[in-house]
Parts: C-alpha cells; sequence; structure tokens
C-alpha cells in the first residue's frame, strides 16, 4: 500500500484495514462537501445541518476518549487521551458555539435538534465501542473519526476567506493535529501488533467509514 496516499503512516493494521475500505473512504475524502468547503461556496444551509448534527456527536466522542483513558494498557496513553480531552473543549467546542452564533442557530435548536438517522447509527457505533471496554475497538473508531478528517483537512488547497469554513478546516489540520492522529494510528498498529484475525476490527471499520461518507450527504439532502 502507499502510505504517501495518506496525511499519516498507516502501519500494519491501520494498513490493511484501509485497504479493504478504500472506496468509501476515498468518496469521503474528496465529497462535495469538502469541495465546496475549501471552496468557500458551501450553502449556509447544508453547513448549520452538518454541524448541528455534528455537535451530537461531542458527547459520544468525549465519552470515547474517556473510555481510552480507563482502558489503555500504558500510563503514557493515558495522559495522552486526557491532553486530548482538554483541547476539545477550549476549542472545538469553542467552534461550534461560534458557528451557531453567526448562523443564526438557537440554543433550542441544535440542543433539541432531531437527529438524523445516520447520526443515530453513528452514535450507537460510538457507544457500542464504549460499552465494549475494548480499547482496540475503541481505537479503530478514533482513527476513523480523526485520520478521515486529517486526509481531508490536509489537502494543499488555498483555504476559503470565510471563518466558518476556514476555521473547520483549520481543527482538521497542521502537526498537533496530525501528530494526534499519528499516535492513535500508532496506538491501533501496537495493540494489534500480534492479532493475525481483524475480522472484528474490520467490520466495524468498515461500518464506521460508511458512515462518515453517508454523513457528508446529511446537510444535502436537508
Amino acid at each position: 500500500m502507499e502510505t504517501q496516499d495518506y496525511a499519516f503512516q498507516p502501519g500494519l493494521t491501520v494498513g490493511r484495514l484501509l485497504k479493504r475500505s478504500q472506496d468509501d473512504w476515498q468518496s469521503a475524502v474528496n465529497h462535495r462537501f469538502v469541495k465546496e468547503l475549501f471552496e468557500g461556496t458551501i450553502e449556509n444551509k447544508v453547513l448549520k445541518e452538518y454541524l448541528i448534527q455534528d455537535y451530537h456527536f461531542f458527547d459520544a466522542f468525549l465519552s470515547m476518549l474517556g473510555a481510552c483513558v480507563a482502558h489503555a494498557d500504558k500510563l503514557d496513553s493515558k495522559l495522552r487521551f486526557a491532553k486530548q480531552l482538554g483541547f476539545l473543549e477550549a476549542d472545538e467546542d469553542g467552534y461550534f458555539l461560534k458557528a451557531f452564533r453567526e448562523l443564526k442557530v438557537s440554543e433550542k435548536d441544535y440542543l433539541e435538534a432531531t437527529l438524523h438517522p445516520v447520526t443515530k447509527d453513528f452514535q450507537k457505533l460510538m457507544y457500542s465501542a464504549v460499552d465494549s471496554s475494548d480499547y482496540a475497538q475503541l481505537l479503530v473508531m478514533l482513527v476513523i473519526a480523526e485520520g478521515l478528517y486529517l486526509d481531508w483537512g490536509s489537502k494543499d488547497l488555498p483555504l476559503p476567506e470565510s471563518y466558518l469554513h476556514q476555521e473547520w478546516i483549520n481543527l482538521h489540520k497542521g502537526p498537533f493535529f496530525a501528530e494526534w492522529v499519528q499516535f492513535l494510528v500508532d496506538e491501533l498498529n501496537r495493540v494489534t501488533r500480534d492479532r493475525e484475525d481483524l475480522t472484528e476490527l474490520q467490520e466495524r471499520w468498515n461500518q464506521a467509514v460508511a458512515l462518515e461518507l453517508a454523513f457528508f450527504d446529511i446537510g444535502y439532502d436537508a
């Protein structure tokens, strides 16, 4: 596998998992949503619906990070997840609140939104990883959630002028985010080093990548 195709170095296990999900992965990275985001042409109603739905991943995502603090097999790993929890509270949550104000989305509208079926399915898959208490299962979800976004966020394209568009891209690129993603990839490769049968992990991986692709369609469906 050509590792230069990604914004991270896949390694053995992640490389094997990626190989069996290439069509959906590349379709997500090159989705219309991503193209229009970089061009600054994405309609506000599309971005608004996407962000409202994405905001409802925040609780599940924090739960996955907390589960990794609990179930990681090394102290250094636990500390790295704890560090990331602080970053999310300070930066990503701040972006959502600023974006909702600019898009004139009320607190009631984003807190009490009707969840799209894709959002519900994604939440269910994320919480099932938390309930598994399995570090490798949790890492699969995190590598996809973060690695796929690093892949599209790292495109060598000019940034749009609007804060709404530019900042969402900036949150998913750069050395800090790339280091975080590589940590997740390296951890998954490490804890599965002696695992020959990846069937269970591959099933979860394929489901998550397919949902990532479907999630980019939400704003256009609305």
